[in-house]
């Protein structure tokens, strides 16, 4: 899961990884909001949970596109809880990743939209504002796919 990340992020060193979690999520949209409460008692374990709005904005967007975007039209939306999305937090000591792993090999696409207003069509956007940078990479090996990746800088701990 690692690896793909790091193509495109600043450097990072695994071995630096203070602490990961992650939770499979199924294929319906009940699983935002499962998103929503992961992030919250991941961040919280983390004693970080002055950055939760910013980050779990973030996590909704990105998992709403994922389920919205990347999964088949036809793909059974009441599938087992092991579905074919998976949300990843990993926190650097100065740094906090934000992906999801998705079954889709086509790109996401931010839509150019000067309606501010609407409902939907500005998750992109939204994961730009909030996030210190944003990407995404395909899937090496047998998993296929890509993530969707999300960067917040911290704050350096107190020496």
């Amino acid at each position: 899961m690692l690896e793909p990340l790091r193509q495109g992020l600043p450097p990072l060193d695994p071995a630096a990884v203070s602490n990961a979690a992650s939770c499979a999520l199924p294929p319906r949209y009940e699983a935002v909001r499962e998103a929503r409460r992961f992030t919250r008692r991941t961040l919280d374990g983390w004693e970080m949970g002055d950055r939760f709005d910013d980050v779990c904005l973030v996590v909704s967007e990105l998992v709403t596109n994922a389920l919205r975007h990347a999964l088949p039209a036809n793909a059974p939306r009441l599938a087992d809880r092991n579905g074919p999305v998976r949300l990843h937090l990993m926190r650097w000591s100065e740094r906090l990743v934000c992906a999801v792993r998705d079954p889709s090999h086509d790109s996401p696409v931010a839509r150019d939209t000067d309606d501010f207003s609407a409902e939907s069509g500005r998750g992109l956007f939204l994961v730009d504002s909030f996030s210190d940078s944003w990407g995404w990479h395909p899937m090496a090996g047998t998993l296929g796919g890509k993530v969707v990746w999300a960067l917040f800088r911290l704050q350096k701990p107190a020496d």
